[in-house]
């Protein structure tokens, strides 16, 4: 994990690793949402430089990174990792949300989600670009979104713990 992040400033051109990704203009805002796929179907969503949300292939999270905290899937709840920083290491601390918390999470992503393809089908939301160039881009992200807000189990399976 890198020791000092530094702002997003093009998401577009910093995302490679999401091939397709596509630059969406919403209407009402001025921050373009960054939408992209890895090679096995898994969608990332940027929503701005301080809120993403990372889904695995059936449309459950799988990591999200909001107001600063990041956090990851443990299966049946997200765990918050905060980092803390020294000038030798940097330690991430955790809380596993609450059933409260995690409802409030959930509901706000969804939201999210549920805005920006109610958007995109009433072509209020408008493809900038798409890198590399893909026609099925738009169909491709509508179908992911409806897998989000269809799935019964948002969180997808917890992460493999390190060996050591």
């Amino acid at each position: 994990m890198a020791r000092i992040e530094t702002d997003r400033e093009d998401l577009m051109r910093e995302a490679t690793g999401l091939r397709p990704r596509g630059e969406l203009r919403m209407p009402h805002s001025d921050t373009p949402v960054i939408a992209g796929f890895r090679s096995d179907d898994r969608c990332s969503l940027y929503f701005d430089a301080d809120r993403c949300y990372h889904f695995d292939a059936d449309g459950r999270l799988r990591r999200a990174f909001v107001d600063g905290h990041l956090y990851r899937t443990q299966g049946t709840t997200l765990a918050r990792l905060n980092r803390e920083r020294s000038a030798e290491q940097t330690t991430l601390l955790r809380h596993d949300l609450t059933d409260d918390e995690l409802t409030l999470f959930v509901d706000t992503m969804r939201e999210r989600v549920r805005q920006l393809l109610e958007a995109f089908e009433n072509r209020t939301a408008a493809v900038v670009q798409v890198v590399p160039a893909d026609a099925t881009f738009p169909i491709r992200l509508q179908t992911a979104l409806h897998r989000v807000l269809a799935t019964d189990a948002p969180l997808a399976a917890p992460y493999p713990t390190r060996r050591r």
